[in-house]
């Protein structure tokens, strides 16, 4: 029992420190010294300290299963493997408010150790700023929602934690969906703190950039994984539903992209700024916003948590969250205008701007979808959805166009071009495009008899990204073995290692067109079909013949799963055994779905066995899903590119350590900075 009481203690301890925190930064503020500095940041690692200790009783609770505590029993169970005991801490509304406290105060440590070069209140104010954010939860996690909160008496046995959370990919997804949207929070405090001190220098910029990516690599990889969970635990053959959870998720990552390229324009050519500080604050609203639908109850989702009476709390905080937020824009946003305009119509930085407004378009389109149900549960008395052809219609044209612009945006000057030299420089990539969509367009019209041209568009931009990066890669290698005579190996990594940030970026952009073809082939090209079958008989879907064996059971610890063996064969070549199941549960939770997926790089031939029919026969849901392993490809190039891009050079690395040595003797933070200057 001491171990609850532990983590109540910390808790409570937690919020005094929150409150005497932000006090004692608002002082530093008002009378920055050294010492107040110093002791600010013993204040912050108190924060990580005492989160960290009632999120590791709140662990401990749950691998124990010590039934005495409501949340407890409520997310654990007889038979729940270690690593979904793990889980659990975030699998529930209370454990995964703990959860995004401890990933606050992470940050807010990390924060509390930049090196502060110019403004010696800034790095105050932001902490201050992110301790009211803080301060919320712990508000929250204290009087509302408490993970250490007691039963009477002990329950019996645990509720167990749902069967479709029991899934590796769960032990991703929400971990970096948090630390994704958690992260913006650095971004926007600090950004808010050089508006209300009237810094007008690009010092913001080079904090916020850094982290604003490292939030937006996160917040990519918990997209991504959850569109593979999905996939594979929901049996319903596809990846993402436009479901009001997953859109909230896809909302800030949006504006975070536009943010991330506007950044590159400030940087290079002083342009955005005023521009750039509404796109962070609006990011980090949208993240407040999520969680507002993941934990009021209001619309429904698969992925949402129980009804509860955080809603109305949260609308609160975000409207004092926005009205804080305009108030600082207007009162002391001018000083941030940096008078620049734009020199030309056609220019890389006109590109950007282009960019935004495209992303923000389907981000407006994508929030209204999403919140029209309780717009209309206002206006009529009943929540009405709109279908998923809603969100194809709006997003699939523009990301055509946004393709489009990644394939001729590298190609566009910096202040002015033309378009005759954008022309010329994109011709040949463009023409390479051009064939690889046709060939693709005729041969999937061979396979599936279908001809769409929207997705021959999105083919063709796609191919043309790809191309456009290929030929500009292998433009700067030649121009590096002609100006240095040095061989290909030497070359290339020459050419790699001197840009990072360049070819990291280009990596990405990569990675979202080898998405696009994903996205394109199993969305416009996908075949579906269900059909009974007895022992014996044979289905057909594509290219793939199946033919189904048998029917069996098979008892588990706590379950019991039955399984349907079908044969796969192509041409008459027996390809393997797919195994379909539903796994029903003894303590009466719903029946999962356990779908086999037979996965090829151009298609996945994917099984669900719905029900049984006469005892022997199955009813099975088959679907053909072309080229969709490539969205999970992109997604790891993905990875690697944004990775790559953070990674500091060598140089980068020595400055950063000795930094970090110096900074450690002095008594001064760390200088997190890009150190890099490509």
């Amino acid at each position: 029992m001491w171990i609850g009481d532990l983590g109540q203690a910390a808790l409570r301890l937690l919020l005094a420190v929150l409150v005497l925190s932000m006090a004692w930064h608002g002082w530093t503020v008002a009378r920055p010294t050294t010492n107040r500095v110093r002791v600010g940041r013993t204040l912050v690692l108190m924060q990580f300290a005492l989160a960290a200790l009632a999120s590791a009783a709140l662990v401990d609770l749950l691998v124990s299963e010590n039934l005495a505590y409501t949340y407890v029993a409520e997310y654990t169970g007889p038979h729940l493997p270690l690593i979904y005991r793990i889980a659990a801490f975030w699998g529930g509304n209370a454990g995964s408010l703990l959860f995004w406290m401890f990933i606050l105060t992470v940050y807010g440590s990390v924060l509390a150790a930049i090196r502060q070069d110019g403004e010696q209140r800034v790095v105050p104010l932001a902490l201050c700023i992110s301790n009211g954010i803080t301060l919320f939860y712990g508000l929250l996690l204290v009087f509302v929602a408490n993970p250490f909160e007691r039963l009477p008496h002990p329950a019996a046995v645990g509720n167990n934690l749902n069967p479709l959370l029991q899934n590796p990919g769960m032990t991703v997804h929400p971990v970096n969906v948090y630390l994704g949207c958690i992260g913006f929070t650095v971004p926007y405090a600090y950004a808010m703190a050089c508006v209300w001190l009237k810094q007008t220098d690009d010092a913001w910029l080079r904090v916020t950039r850094r982290w604003s990516m490292v939030a937006w690599l996160f917040l990519g990889i918990g997209i991504v994984y959850g569109a593979h969970w999905s996939y594979e635990e929901l049996g319903w053959g596809g990846y993402w539903a436009w479901d009001p959870v997953e859109n909230a998720s896809l909302l800030p990552w949006l504006t975070a992209t536009a943010f991330l390229h506007t950044a590159m324009a400030q940087e290079r050519r002083g342009l955005f700024s005023l521009w750039n500080i509404v796109l962070i604050t609006l990011t980090f609203v949208l993240t407040l916003f999520g969680t507002f639908l993941t934990r009021s109850g209001t619309v429904w989702s698969i992925h949402a948590f129980a009804d509860g009476p955080l809603g109305v709390y949260y609308l609160t905080f975000i409207g004092l969250v926005v009205a804080f937020s305009v108030a600082t824009i207007l009162l002391r946003g001018g000083s941030m205008r940096s008078g620049r305009r734009l020199q030309a119509v056609v220019s890389r930085e006109s590109g950007f701007l282009l960019n935004n407004l495209l992303l923000l378009a389907v981000m407006f389109a994508v929030l209204w979808g999403t919140v029209y149900p309780l717009v209309s549960q206002l206006l009529v008395g009943r929540q009405m959805v709109v279908s998923a052809s809603f969100y194809n219609d709006v997003a699939l044209p523009v990301a055509v166009v946004i393709l489009a612009l990644m394939a001729v945006g590298s190609r566009i000057a910096w202040g002015k071009s033309s378009v005759t030299e954008v022309v010329r420089s994109s011709l040949g990539s463009g023409l390479v495009a051009l064939a690889a969509a046709g060939v693709y367009t005729l041969w999937m019209y061979m396979a599936y008899g279908r001809l769409s041209w929207l997705a021959a568009a999105a083919m063709l931009t796609a191919g043309w990204v790809m191309a456009s990066v290929l030929s500009e890669w292998l433009a700067a290698l030649r121009r590096r073995m002609a100006e240095t005579g040095d061989g290909l190996g030497r070359s290339v990594y020459a050419v790699i290692a001197n840009h990072r940030r360049r070819w990291g970026g280009y990596c990405v952009h990569l990675a979202f067109a080898v998405m696009a073809v994903g996205v394109v082939g199993s969305g416009a090209y996908h075949l579906e079909r269900q059909q009974v079958l007895a022992p014996g008989q044979t289905a057909v879907i594509g290219a793939y013949q199946l033919t189904f064996a048998d029917i069996a059971v098979k008892p588990g610890e706590g379950t019991r799963q039955m399984y349907a063996d079908l044969v796969v064969s192509q041409e008459g070549r027996t390809l393997g055994v797919l195994c379909p199941a539903v796994t029903f549960y003894a303590d009466g939770q719903q029946p999962l779905t356990n779908v086999a997926i037979y996965s090829r790089p151009l298609a996945d031939l994917y099984v669900v066995m719905i029900g049984t029919s006469g005892g022997t026969r199955a009813v099975f849901d088959f679907h053909l899903n072309p080229l969709v392993s490539w969205i999970w490809w992109g997604g790891y190039l993905m990875i690697f590119g944004t990775l790559f891009s953070l990674w500091p050079t060598r140089v980068g690395a020595r400055l950063g350590t000795a930094a970090r040595w110096s900074g450690l003797a002095s008594g001064q933070g760390v200088d997190v900075r890009d150190a890099s200057t490509s």
